[in-house]
């Protein structure tokens, strides 16, 4: 099966050969991987298009779009996982599993609990780093896009886009241990092809009661994922594991 590569430009007609010019992609192509002549590329066009193309001048980086992909490996809705700043390393793994689980966007913001404090210097170059995760992990788990990364340097920015989604969930560590266990089942039920959904998820310490109580007030509901509390960098792969489940193999 043939590599897959996002290379930026808009999908061509069958047959047209074109100059493979994104420096990153055409390095990653015929410097890391070797393709030659002859060899047979999956590539990721704009707006997610998907194409077979065949390498005709490796030297050059010039490939022949040969045919057309139809197969979508998106999930029908758009989820958002929004998480406070975690430590360490955490959002590298976050970043690359959720892209992997079929994250649309990943967002980072700083919650009362949050250990973790980046100044803007730290939050450029950390989305930098995601970015190219993230492209990674796309490639990797043959997705049509790459989640968009999103770096908030104080969380009033992020809750001001509430608004953009259709349904905003909290994955809330004390509603799991009151054993709530059906929010997030009926959430998903009531979700419809092609609709927006946020998920929120605390860092290390918890999200703090008035941070729950600003959310709800924005419409949020909070949500248990079960009798098992979770680490800050479990819990979004849980809930995209679940949302995955139920559009891709029981919707």
């Amino acid at each position: 099966m043939a590599n897959q590569y996002f290379v930026f430009v808009d999908r061509p007609e069958i047959g047209t050969s074109f100059v493979i010019e994104n420096e990153s992609a055409a390095h990653h192509i015929f410097k890391v991987m070797r393709s030659s002549n002859g060899d047979q590329l999956q590539l990721v066009y704009n707006d997610g298009k998907v194409g077979i193309a065949e390498v005709e001048d490796d030297l050059n980086h010039i490939v022949k779009h040969v045919y057309n992909v139809v197969n979508s490996t998106e999930l029908p809705i758009s989820v958002t996982i929004a998480v406070g700043f975690p430590k360490g390393d955490k959002l590298d793994f976050i970043t690359e599993k959720s892209t992997e689980l079929g994250a649309s966007e990943i967002w980072a913001a700083p919650f009362k609990w949050s250990v973790a404090k980046w100044d803007s210097k730290k939050l450029e170059k950390k989305q930098e780093k995601l970015e190219k995760i993230a492209l990674g992990a796309a490639e990797q788990s043959r997705r049509q896009y790459i989640p968009q990364i999103s770096l908030f340097d104080n969380l009033p920015a992020m809750t001001e886009k509430f608004s953009m989604f259709d349904q905003v969930l909290i994955a809330y560590e004390e509603s799991a241990k009151g054993g709530e266990r059906s929010a997030f089942g009926q959430c998903l039920a009531q979700l419809e092809f092609g609709q927006k959904f946020l998920i929120i998820f605390g860092p290390e310490g918890g999200i703090s009661a008035d941070e729950i109580k600003h959310f709800e007030n924005l419409g949020a509901i909070k949500i248990g994922l079960g009798p098992r509390i979770m680490r800050a960098e479990t819990a979004p792969l849980y809930a995209l594991s679940a949302i995955s489940t139920y559009f891709d193999l029981l919707k």
